[in-house]
């Protein structure tokens, strides 16, 4: 059944910008964690209301880069906004 759905199109790259929401939520729920911060402290401190950042922390939602780059000074963390090849130049 994945097979199938991937083999659709534009499914790969739909489910390549799930997992990426995923993994910058899982990220972005870590830190704040790993400093005993609420959802409300976070939301705070980046100038956000709580629900965007539950979203946001649940991978529902992708942040434009202003937004990523207030949650980063929040978190006094920096942001990893680089592009690089995956294999050498031809």
């Amino acid at each position: 059944m994945r097979y199938r759905r991937l083999s659709e199109p534009g499914a790969a790259e739909a489910y390549d910008a799930a997992r990426l929401a995923f993994e910058l939520g899982r990220a972005v729920r870590r830190l704040p964690e790993s400093r005993g911060w609420s959802q409300s402290d976070l939301a705070r401190a980046a100038d956000m209301t709580q629900s965007a950042g539950a979203r946001l922390e649940g991978g529902g939602t992708v942040p434009m880069l202003p937004v990523l780059e207030r949650l980063a000074r929040a978190l006094d963390a920096e942001t990893g906004g680089a592009v690089s090849p995956r294999s050498p130049a031809t």
